[in-house]
């Protein structure tokens, strides 16, 4: 069973902030691990990924079979059924449209003393996107990653996919064509993310990284952040649903499972108005539980991590909400869209009991790739901004210089920067001698 709080309980405050507090991942300390890896692929390049490949997916390569040829692609794309081919299809066309509009506009504009200021915005040249392999693989993420890139205008995409005993996934590969991936490489672990960050023999080096990996994929990415970009470190999935007594219990209960089969360390809340609306949905999701396909996974998050919460009145609920900043919220009450605009924190907001967060996470649009962790308070999800980058634009003309220049001269002599101040004073003079 899960908790049960209420905001009326005199140990609210502390049984909430242990909740949010709770460690819900197991993060072995692999950072020492990862950073052996990545240096012997700095060191040795190919050898070295094709060791660590046999050594962890029990798979022997060469440096001409890391990347899957286009035969290969062909052959497993031809795999795929129609139905499944028309759904990435039109996932990766809502998926495109949604972010196409996110493209921001270039700038330039003349101020009041004659300057001329702007800024412009280009793509990173190439990415590289981790896609999970093993015992789950997600064509939805392939789509999710790499559409964004392509609409940002990256060059060249790659992605990396670890094949464990050479099992492929055909949906991921035709995924990838649909999105527009340029390469794809059978390989993962911490040795992917180095190659790709660092290049090999066979492998170019991209500019940015994104994807999600389990602990030794979140390590290298920590590692490898500086030397290129990357999303985020993304934790346990997540989600939080605000709901009225006018819902279905199933229907909620289905919601909070759906987040909760992904990993026995995700969390599904519930916060209702209504505790007899609260336990009827406890009472779904344990019925639930029964027959779920996964119910070993998500049976266990239900119990450890799962939490359903009674409040007051919805504007309680939001200030949850916000404490919480959930990566998934869903609002299933009868003012969803005035209660969406109260809400400050979160990686992404489903309106109404139409819109169950599954949607979100294939066929929505928006971006599936979220915050996690409470980290909705300071980041966003996935998007066109991951793969650009702004680069400001000024230009002085002798009227634009003549009237700042000698604040910024004067700024440089405070801060003991003698050459910046003389790089602007030998433009005044020049500006004072020709008008004397």
């Amino acid at each position: 069973m899960p908790k049960f709080l209420s905001t009326s309980d005199s140990d609210f405050e502390t049984r909430f902030t242990a909740l949010l507090g709770a460690k819900r991942e197991d993060s072995p300390d692999v950072d020492h691990i990862v950073a052996e890896i990545i240096a012997d692929v700095r060191a040795r390049g190919d050898a070295a990924v094709l060791e660590l490949t046999a050594k962890f997916d029990r798979l022997e390569l060469t440096a001409e079979t890391m990347r899957f040829s286009p035969d290969e692609i062909a052959a497993q794309c031809a795999k795929v059924s129609d139905a499944d081919t028309a759904a990435l299809q039109m996932a990766a066309d809502r998926i495109r449209a949604y972010h196409a509009r996110q493209m921001p506009d270039d700038a330039m504009w003349t101020d009041d003393v004659g300057a001329q200021l702007g800024w412009r915005w280009t793509p990173v040249s190439a990415a590289g996107l981790y896609v999970p392999g093993g015992i789950a693989t997600y064509p939805s993420s392939v789509l999710m990653n790499a559409i964004p890139a392509k609409v940002a205008g990256v060059g060249r995409l790659a992605i990396t996919v670890p094949t464990p005993d050479g099992a492929i996934n055909p949906l991921v590969l035709m995924a990838a064509k649909i999105a527009g991936v340029d390469e794809i490489y059978r390989i993962g672990g911490a040795q992917a993310v180095a190659a790709l960050a660092y290049g090999t023999q066979t492998i170019a080096p991209v500019d940015k990284i994104t994807g999600p990996g389990n602990a030794f994929v979140a390590a290298a990415k920590r590692r490898v952040f500086g030397k290129v970009g990357i999303d985020m470190i993304a934790g346990p999935s997540e989600i939080l649903v605000i709901a009225d007594k006018d819902n279905d219990p199933d229907w909620i209960a289905l919601d909070l499972l759906s987040q909760a089969e992904h990993d026995e360390s995700a969390q599904s809340f519930l916060i209702t108005d209504d505790a007899s609306f609260g336990q009827a949905v406890a009472a779904a999701v344990e019925k639930r539980l029964e027959t779920l396909e996964r119910r070993a996974i998500a049976g266990a998050s239900w119990r450890d991590f799962g939490a359903i919460v009674t409040v007051r009145d919805m504007d309680e609920a939001v200030a949850l909400s916000d404490r919480i900043a959930p990566e998934h919220l869903e609002l299933c009450t009868a003012d969803a869209d005035a209660l969406a605009t109260k809400v400050t924190h979160a990686g992404a907001i489903f309106i109404g009991g139409w819109t169950p967060e599954a949607i979100g996470d294939y066929i929505g649009g928006p971006n599936h790739v979220l915050p996690t962790a409470r980290s909705a308070r300071f980041s966003s999800g996935l998007s066109v901004m991951d793969f650009v980058k702004r680069t400001t634009l000024s230009r002085m003309t002798p009227e634009a210089l003549a009237a700042i220049g000698p604040a910024a001269e004067r700024l440089a002599q405070s801060e003991s920067l003698e050459a910046h101040g003389l790089s602007v004073r030998a433009r005044l003079d020049r500006i004072n001698n020709l008008g004397a």
